[in-house]
């Protein structure tokens, strides 16, 4: 009996001994993986990967076991010819996978790599299971992130403070924001749209949270929960009598008011956050904190008491802890900072690969760069979750070059992701993820060349040109152009006789030439019959020839806009109706991939509701925020409509091509009205009593103004089926948009 129980406590000890997150994420990329695979932790003073080889097996050492993930993820793009991202996080591996006939050791001294905007959490992942989420973090740990956001079920803090304090039910369902617009509504720049949360979100999400911090820690990450910076509703100082700074407004919406740290009760409800924090998901080493985010009011207030307040309220709960802030636009403010101790704050430079604030020249440049203080480079990359090829490769490179060198990037202590969405451009997450890795420099060329390779297995010159070519134009956003994310598809403006940029601060300015991605297109179209069923390809191919299109309808739209101006009526009919046919074939391709497809967003929504009622609630969330995002005078005057547009499959069929299928019309009424004579009309007393400048006026040519929002509107308010299921071949329909709006006509 005694033996049994021997038995079974060595076996038990030797799968504890065996059991790891980098096996049971081998085993699901691809069932029996691990098998092929030695993994070996072992301590070392520096970050570290190593390949090797033993027996039959390959072996990957690192000094965590998120470095040896990325070792892993190493091995497989660049001996294997595996690309694993966020449209494919599965594979085949071969039976016998290719020796490690040298060592090979990657190490770096940048220790701390960073994951997620505020935003990323709703414009990506709003409506997120923890499937979806489990993804996730196996594709952080390949990426070496060991340091992500974890504000997950924040809102279950909130509720739980707000009614401790007195608030009812009722005021806080008032307060917090709907699923889709939580990340704005903790970066206090609102409250309360979207909501109220039924009870069921906030079990649901609470669930979720702990499921996740438990992966996190099982992989040995640091998660960054949500701190307190003194936020509280906006009728705080009626409901709870205390000393608040009016927080403004923020396109549109009522800001949340912000707790002077010098009220005698800001210590207590500091504390109470913490408390219901820590009883939730446990205490932090560090916490993300943004108090006065993009244009928060800061009148009246005492900036360095506040930032001295705020970190005292940290360290109670975890002295070693580290306040982690977005350094954005004016934030953080050097007299927040300025006089806090080195070593307490780590400053994410947000959008370090266009517009760094660390010290180099740039429209946020900051000639003190962050003083004292820790800072990581990141990259933005996206706005919006917007649909688009987009880049910075040259001037990313040359960022980080330079901190290699220059003094004022001495307390630089990694890199980070902050993209406001994911699951788009992967080549650009594939180079910042590599970048603390490389010994010496990357040679841009022989990067691209290698990424194609593992993207897609195969060593083709046809694709590697098609690379170049993206590679040197759309991937390579100039110095000096401070676009917002993508170049933005002209079918999902709203019409007017001078479309250009789609969203109100996208800041578009074009260069690179429409033809480039065209070439590209065409190139990977010469080979899409070799690369069927290759799914990265596929995916590429439906992207690239997407971008292509749209930059040819941005073509197509100026040629019909001249033939308005020109009054070419019979040219104007044919042009806008080719503009037309454009969008309904970007519909059509964009139908065959499920990560373009409007139904995967409303199915998502649509899924974590458990009544009728709350799945609706869920699907005109995730309907508005891609859409008008608030209502008729945040979306118009706020300017915040078509924020979040998205190339999507469904969204450009019933949406956009709605809107320029009637602007289209109501030019067309102008120029048949205009052709007409009103003689007749002088008769029946249509012009009795205008003057003679008034007549003038009338000849005059007057623009043609719709409501579109009145459009727009009841789209987000219908709940017809949209499906996630691909339709049709991608490659097949892929080669019909090349034939019909790509070949020279």
């Amino acid at each position: 009996m005694m033996r049994t129980i021997l038995t079974m406590m060595a076996c038990l000890c030797m799968m504890t001994m065996q059991a790891n997150p980098v096996t049971d994420m081998l085993e699901r990329i691809d069932n029996g993986a691990s098998k092929k695979f030695k993994v070996e932790l072992k301590k070392s003073d520096k970050d570290f990967f190593e390949l090797d080889q033993s027996g039959n097996r390959v072996v990957v050492r690192g000094n965590t076991w998120v470095n040896i993930a990325t070792g892993v993820n190493w091995y497989l793009k660049y001996h294997v010819g595996i690309h694993l991202t966020w449209n494919n996080m599965k594979a085949s591996l071969p039976p016998m996978l290719p020796r490690v006939d040298k060592r090979e050791r990657h190490e770096t001294d940048l220790t701390l790599r960073y994951d997620f905007n505020y935003c990323t959490f709703s414009y990506t992942m709003a409506f997120w299971d923890w499937k979806r989420w489990q993804t996730e973090l196996d594709w952080m740990a390949l990426h070496g992130v060991n340091l992500p956001l974890a504000i997950v079920g924040e809102e279950c803090v909130w509720r739980n403070m707000l009614l401790k304090l007195g608030y009812t039910k009722e005021e806080v369902g008032q307060f917090i924001a709907g699923p889709a617009f939580l990340a704005w509504w903790e970066m206090n720049n609102l409250e309360g749209w979207g909501g109220p949360l039924p009870d069921s979100w906030y079990l649901q999400q609470e669930r979720l949270q702990k499921q996740i911090l438990n992966r996190m820690k099982e992989w040995g990450m640091e998660p960054v929960l949500p701190g307190y910076s003194g936020m509280l509703p906006s009728n705080a100082k009626e409901k709870l009598g205390v000393n608040v700074a009016d927080g403004g407004k923020w396109n549109g919406y009522t800001r949340p008011t912000f707790l002077q740290p010098t009220d005698e009760r800001f210590h207590e409800i500091a504390t109470l956050y913490y408390k219901e924090l820590t009883a939730l998901y446990g205490k932090a080493n560090y916490y993300s904190m943004d108090p006065f985010h993009e244009g928060g009011n800061t009148v009246g207030v005492d900036l360095d008491a506040s930032g001295k307040a705020i970190m005292r309220e940290m360290k109670q709960v975890n002295p070693n802890a580290v306040w982690v802030i977005q350094g954005w636009q004016e934030n953080p403010r050097e007299e927040l900072i300025g006089n806090l101790p080195e070593g307490d704050l780590l400053i994410l430079d947000l959008f370090s690969e266009c517009r760094p604030k660390w010290g180099i020249a740039s429209i946020f440049q900051n000639d003190k760069g962050f003083g004292h203080h820790q800072w990581l480079m990141c990259l933005l990359e996206n706005f919006g979750g917007n649909v688009g090829l987009h880049g910075r490769m040259d001037q990313l490179l040359s960022n980080f070059d330079q901190t290699k060198t220059n003094p004022m990037a001495s307390h630089l202590k990694g890199i980070g992701f902050t993209m406001e969405g994911s699951e788009n451009n992967p080549i650009m997450f594939e180079l910042m993820s590599e970048l603390p890795w490389f010994d010496g420099n990357i040679v841009k060329k022989q990067w691209i060349d290698h990424y194609v390779k593992a993207r897609y297995g195969v060593d083709d010159p046809t694709l590697c040109e098609a690379w170049q070519i993206l590679g040197n134009s759309i991937y390579n956003c100039p110095m000096g152009n401070n676009q917002q994310g993508p170049h933005e598809s002209v079918f999902c403006g709203r019409p007017s006789t001078n479309n250009y940029q789609v969203s109100s601060w996208s800041k578009m300015s074009n260069y690179y030439d429409p033809d480039d991605t065209k070439r590209a297109a065409l190139l990977m179209l010469s080979v899409a019959d070799k690369y069927r069923g290759n799914n990265n390809f596929e995916y590429d191919l439906v992207d690239v020839v997407r971008q292509a299109l749209a930059d040819q309808g941005r073509v197509q739209y100026l040629q019909t806009m001249a033939d308005y101006k020109s009054f070419r009526r019979k040219a104007f009919q044919e042009d806008s109706q080719r503009f037309l046919e454009m969008i309904l074939a970007q519909d059509k391709l964009l139908g065959t991939r499920t990560e373009f497809r409007l139904g995967r967003w409303i199915e998502s929504a649509r899924s974590l509701g458990t009544t009728p009622e709350e799945k609706d609630l869920y699907e005109w969330n995730a309907r508005v925020q891609i859409t008008t995002w608030g209502n008729r005078t945040c979306a118009d005057q706020g300017g915040l409509r078509d924020y979040a547009h998205k190339e999507w499959n469904g969204l450009l069929k019933d949406f956009y091509y709605m809107r320029w299928a009637a602007y289209f019309k109501a030019l067309e009424d102008q120029m048949e009205a205009k052709s007409k004579p009103d003689i007749e009309k002088l008769g029946n007393g249509k012009y009795k009593g205008l003057s003679t400048d008034e007549l003038f006026r009338l000849a005059l040519e007057q623009e043609v103004k719709l409501d579109f929002y009145a459009m727009e509107e009841p789209w987000t308010l219908r709940h017809n089926p949209y499906s996630s299921v691909p339709e049709g071949n991608p490659v097949d329909v892929a080669k019909e948009v090349g034939k019909s709006f790509l070949m020279e006509r």
